[in-house]
């Protein structure tokens, strides 16, 4: 056997081993793994910054002007008649006076107050329930309706009372009487003439 040609054949065939392993060997990806911390504060945040919000006050309203007055016969107004003139006072629960001479006065409504201890009145007329009349002087009254309440200072020419539980005082005399109704009073200091009476509990003197 010759050595001399064995041996370069072996050195050949470990050589075409070795470039052959050195072939199959894929050197691996590198991976680099940081701190939970250094890898939280290294990526970049993706929650929107809000942008300041800009807030406008607007001042508030200066209200000018003289305040309105009281609606027409609200409580406490004044009307006058004038001389010889005409007037009317509507609504209810409300406080009204009343001046000058009135040819005629005409009160209608609810629970209404009427002063009129100031005026004279030709003909007073009163329509509605709990009204109440202080007058100085009446020619002629007209009362239609329950509750109500008439005082003359003076003599009072003619009643007229339709309804029930009405009250008229004159301080003077009443020429004449008429009543239809119940439980109405009729009050004068210096006598009643005529009187026509319809109805049960009624007072006449």
């Amino acid at each position: 056997m010759n050595l001399h040609r064995s041996v370069p054949a072996a050195l050949g065939v470990l050589a075409l081993a070795g470039v052959l392993s050195a072939c199959s060997m894929t050197p691996e990806p590198v991976e680099t793994r940081l701190p939970p911390e250094r890898a939280a504060s290294s990526a970049p945040s993706s929650a929107a910054v809000p942008s300041p919000s800009v807030v406008t006050i607007s001042p508030a309203p200066v209200l000018t002007g003289a305040p309105s007055g009281p609606p027409a016969n609200a409580s406490g107004d004044t009307v006058s008649c004038g001389d010889g003139g005409t007037q009317s006072v509507s609504g209810s629960e409300q406080t009204v006076r009343v001046v000058g001479t009135c040819a005629e006065l005409t009160v209608s409504g609810s629970a209404l107050t009427v002063d009129a201890s100031a005026a004279s009145i030709g003909t007073l007329r009163i329509s509605g329930d709990r009204a109440r009349v202080d007058a100085a002087a009446i020619d002629a009254l007209v009362v239609q309706g329950n509750d109500g309440s008439v005082r003359s200072a003076g003599a009072i020419g003619s009643v007229d009372v339709s309804g029930d539980r009405s009250t008229v005082d004159a301080k003077g005399a009443v020429s004449s009487v008429t009543v239809r109704g119940q439980d109405n009073v009729v009050r004068a200091s210096g006598g009643v003439g005529t009187q026509t009476v319809e109805g049960r509990g009624n007072q006449i003197g």
